[in-house]
């Protein structure tokens, strides 16, 4: 009898939907903040006044979060995709993780003025 080994996490659909889904939310972030910028007079204060409105502030960061998530589906797979010792892969996803969230931390401050 031979004993089969099954690997990986079975994450297939919703990685895929997550990676489709924050996508979706960075490509409108990015055509509608072009658009405003595109139809503002080009100055420091209107700059500055239409990041201080707080529908741009939860857009931004709804739109920030939804890039860490992109990031961390795409950096685990490759983690688990290419780091074959386990300890190496886990090593590297605690690091991603503190990164990633580190990064979401400092976002919260940069938008927010915290």
């Amino acid at each position: 009898m031979v004993n089969r080994v099954v690997v990986g996490a079975h994450y297939g659909l919703r990685d895929w939907i997550a990676q489709r889904a924050t996508a979706v939310i960075m490509a409108i972030y990015t055509i509608a903040l072009v658009l405003f910028l595109l139809a503002m007079p080009s100055s420091y204060e209107n700059w500055q006044g239409f990041f201080h409105q707080t529908w741009v502030q939860v857009l931004t960061q709804t739109t920030l979060l939804a890039v860490l998530i992109h990031a961390w589906v795409g950096i685990r797979d490759l983690w688990m995709d290419y780091v074959k010792p386990v300890s190496v892969r886990l090593v590297l996803h605690v690091f991603t993780i503190l990164w990633l969230v580190s990064c979401f931390v400092y976002s919260v401050k940069v938008v927010w003025g915290l």
